[in-house]
């Protein structure tokens, strides 16, 4: 394991919001255009603390996704300068909790902080990790030719290319036809 598992999580989590845009999804269309698709995503990675579940709270998250979809993509250095806003506008102070099953992890802000700020704030701690372990080029696009997903590469030995298998099976019926010819 390269990140401790909350890091993980966080990435995980990261990977999977930032691949609800159309581009990266396999119906091709939006999969966060409602709160009921928001509060699925939260479920599904556990998420804890306040939700207000509504349309104002959905469009933080996309300006979230949307930005962080941004930060992905940007060299280690630059991407410092992103993480050190990210911290000082969520007013991160980070904190250990241990809630539910989780053992002691990393919070960052207040549950009761809106959403919008918590996922900045925890996105921006790991990716704290990601930078000081010197691992960002974990972080990457996927390596599908017709794919806008994102991926967070923790596997050991750093080499998977692609968002999901979907993707890699794709490319590998494509490579297969062209030597084919």
């Amino acid at each position: 394991m390269h990140f401790a598992p909350d890091t993980e999580e966080t990435l995980e989590f990261t990977v999977a919001l930032a691949n609800t845009v159309a581009t990266a999804t396999k119906s091709g269309t939006d999969e966060l255009s409602t709160p009921a698709q928001l509060t699925d995503l939260l479920t599904a990675h556990r998420y804890s603390g306040r939700f207000d579940r509504d349309e104002s709270e959905l469009m933080a998250v996309r300006h979230a996704r949307d930005r962080l979809r941004g930060i992905w993509m940007l060299d280690r250095d630059t991407a410092v300068n992103e993480v050190n806003a990210m911290l000082a506008e969520s007013r991160a102070m980070p904190f250990l909790v241990r809630h539910d099953d989780f053992d002691w992890h990393l919070h960052a802000t207040s549950p009761e902080a809106p959403l919008e700020e918590r996922i900045m704030a925890e996105v921006a701690l790991a990716l704290v990790d990601v930078i000081r372990t010197d691992e960002y080029e974990r972080l990457r696009a996927c390596g599908a030719d017709d794919c806008e997903g994102l991926l967070a590469d923790l596997s050991r030995n750093g080499s998977k290319r692609f968002c999901s298998v979907r993707c890699g099976n794709r490319m590998n019926m494509v490579a297969f036809r062209e030597r084919r010819g």
